[in-house]
């Protein structure tokens, strides 16, 4: 029994084998997009926009121990932000992207670069529910260089005793 494929079937077979890189790039894309929408959104005081990006029962972990929010609270502690006209501005400098299997979950991390906060880091996951992207956990913080560490360390403990 003879195995090989016919040859004018090859280009058919390798072009078939080539599809599934198209949709993922479509997708990075997508996803992409709806992050760096989200964070435009947050620099022009956008508040239906920015929350509109957030699934039901998103969660928001802020840089602060103490912040962790689903959308619901999220939203109303940020609104003063957003009705005094300006929220904030997250610059993203670079951003990694993976994808589930199934192409139904993609998570991230981003570099960023922000007035308030100088260098930050943001990392989550997004859903893709009836053929839109959404996040559905966005977790923001603020890296510190190991050899800082130890000085930070012991301003967070000294903190954490005052406010006990």
């Amino acid at each position: 029994m003879d195995c090989r494929l016919p040859r004018f079937l090859l280009p058919a077979l390798l072009s078939a084998c080539a599809l599934p890189a198209q949709p993922a790039a479509r997708e990075e894309a997508a996803v992409a997009a709806v992050l760096d929408d989200w964070h435009l959104a947050a620099a022009q005081a956008d508040e239906s926009r920015y929350f509109g990006h957030l699934r039901e029962g998103a969660v928001f972990l802020g840089t602060d121990a103490t912040e962790r929010w689903t959308r619901a609270e999220f939203q109303v502690w940020a609104r003063p932000f957003f009705q005094r006209g300006r929220a904030w501005i997250f610059k993203v400098k670079k951003r990694n992207l993976a994808f589930s299997a199934e192409g139904k979950t993609a998570w991230f991390d981003e570099e960023l670069e922000t007035p308030n906060l100088g260098p930050a880091r943001g990392s989550g996951v997004l859903l893709k529910e009836q053929g839109r992207w959404r996040i559905a956990q966005y977790n923001l913080s603020v890296p510190i260089p190991n050899a800082l560490m130890t000085s930070f360390k012991a301003q967070i403990e000294a903190h954490l005793k005052s406010v006990r």
